[in-house]
């Protein structure tokens, strides 16, 4: 099929919950894109910060034609080597003593949140017991009371992004995602990002779990202070709820250190990765402290597809990569060159630039739509965080020629 047919095609038998520009990708090379034209992209999507190598890295690519050779699917009934590496790589560079494995992002939310829920009760039913163990019976007037709390609630912020299925919907905050499907999971509270006191005001000891991105992408590409993130982390502690960090965006490079929370000195309960994980194969992971992996038996929860030996060999590939401090050192200075160049085509339509690492914000004055459009007619791919703020996630082996070449065709974008 010629491009046209292959838009036609998508346009009669797919679903239609993507806004697709017409263009029909066909091959991809470090951070060049290809279309069925033969037109060339600087592509500073990443697939949505998911290609962190870049497009058919020499290695990885190996390390996937040679798994699909000898195995690529037996299910979650059998181990696999590959399953095993990954997930000892994960805990023994994380805070995390287990890993659950799954499918994508919005999968390994979903997972944290299930956990949490599963924690809470049990913490519900051991407070149940302290107060029948302490109390006399000749004190009982009544049947024992139980405690007044159901430990079920959830804070989320305003700005936060963490999926589309049923139970990440809930957390996340954009009302025109979560209203058309009302009513979602009860029990969710949003409380303001980066402001401790109204995060204070929701977090009682009714509450099992926090969920907060180190830094958000969808809402606009805005790190947490760590004031924030320590004062969140002393909340949970003070009332025995989970803190779970979402790291599907910003995990695994894209702040320049392997994981966002290590910046601020803060470790959750829980994180969540997906996106660059398997540097363009679908995987999610939840980790996990053993406290929490203490109460999920067999049966709790799982999943077919997830961390085949297919996947989890392009995931060794992209972690051993990345787990590099050369190679982070790298992303960071590239970062900070990134937002340096940004930051001289400052205007009035440019109006403020932000970010950590490779995952950096332009907010405008203008609509982004319109700009990310003439970007890609003059041969770049950037993406929205917003309705006026452009968002740069580029491959994290980007070069500065590369950086170079993106600020030169944004800035005939913005005249």
């Amino acid at each position: 099929m010629d491009a046209q047919q292959i838009i036609k095609a998508e346009s009669d038998y797919v679903l239609h919950t993507y806004n697709r520009p017409p263009v029909v990708f066909t091959q991809g090379k470090g951070l060049r894109l290809y279309d069925s034209e033969g037109r060339e992209y600087l592509d500073f999507t990443a697939g949505i910060a998911v290609t962190a190598l870049g497009h058919s890295d020499t290695e990885w690519v190996t390390a996937v034609a040679q798994q699909a050779a000898h195995l690529t699917h037996v299910s979650n009934l059998y181990h696999s080597a590959p399953q095993a590496e990954l997930a000892q790589k994960l805990v023994e560079n994380s805070f995390a003593d287990k890993v659950y494995f799954c499918n994508s992002g919005a999968e390994a939310n979903e997972a944290a949140l299930k956990f949490a829920r599963k924690y809470a009760k049990r913490e519900i039913g051991n407070q149940r017991l302290e107060i029948r163990d302490s109390t006399k019976i000749s004190d009982l007037q009544s049947p024992i009371s139980q405690p007044p709390i159901s430990k079920s609630k959830i804070i989320a912020f305003t700005g936060g992004f963490h999926g589309r299925t049923v139970g990440a919907l809930s957390v996340t905050w954009k009302e025109k995602y979560r209203t058309p499907f009302q009513p979602l999971l009860p029990g969710v509270q949003f409380a303001e990002f980066n402001n401790l006191a109204s995060a204070e005001a929701a977090i009682d000891d009714d509450a099992c779990a926090v969920i907060v991105e180190p830094v958000q992408g969808e809402g606009g590409v805005h790190p947490a202070t760590p004031e924030f993130l320590q004062g969140l982390r002393a909340l949970c502690d003070a009332h025995d709820a989970l803190l779970i960090f979402d790291e599907v965006q910003c995990g695994l490079g894209r702040t320049g250190h392997l994981w966002a929370y290590q910046a601020y000195g803060v470790e959750p309960d829980m994180m969540t990765l997906a996106k660059p994980l398997a540097g363009g194969l679908p995987i999610g992971a939840t980790l996990l402290r053993q406290k929490v992996a203490d109460v999920i038996q067999p049966g709790d929860h799982g999943s077919t597809f997830a961390a085949g030996p297919l996947v989890c060999a392009a995931a060794n590939v992209v972690f051993n990569r990345v787990n590099r401090p050369e190679f982070l050192a790298q992303v960071t200075q590239n970062g900070a060159y990134l937002q340096h160049r940004l930051k001289t085509l400052e205007s009035e339509k440019m109006t403020a630039v932000r970010g950590r690492g490779l995952l950096v914000a332009a907010d405008l004055t203008v609509e982004a739509a319109p700009v990310i459009a003439k970007a890609r007619e003059n041969g770049l791919l950037v993406i929205s965080a917003g309705e006026n703020t452009l968002r740069l996630a580029p491959a994290l082996t980007v070069s500065r020629e590369e950086i170079d070449t993106a600020v030169a065709i944004l800035e005939t974008c913005l005249d």
